[in-house]
């Protein structure tokens, strides 16, 4: 990854507008301004098609991708705030 895409890297959050769990991953981020792009992946086939390849085939939201490379689906506000450094 070039220092450029470092810089630029970013939190990418798959979710759906009716999703519960998704609401409460993007309010955590929001209330301690860590920023986020969000890819609705009903409206996104690309979008869908990414979280269907890493559920196995499932559609599950939120999936949540970090510019280290890693993935959490579905993490608890625990979970979430521990890889982002948040103290809760």
């Amino acid at each position: 990854m070039s220092e450029q895409q470092t810089t630029n890297a970013q939190i990418i959050m798959y979710t759906t507008r009716w999703c519960s769990d998704c609401h409460r991953a993007k309010y955590l981020l929001d209330e301690y301004g860590v920023s986020y792009t969000n890819i609705d992946v009903e409206a996104d086939s690309e979008g869908l098609a990414f979280v269907k390849q890493v559920n196995q085939g499932h559609r599950v939201v939120p999936t949540i991708v970090f510019p280290d490379g890693s993935i959490l689906v579905e993490p608890s506000n625990r979970q979430l705030a521990d890889k982002v450094g948040l103290e809760l």
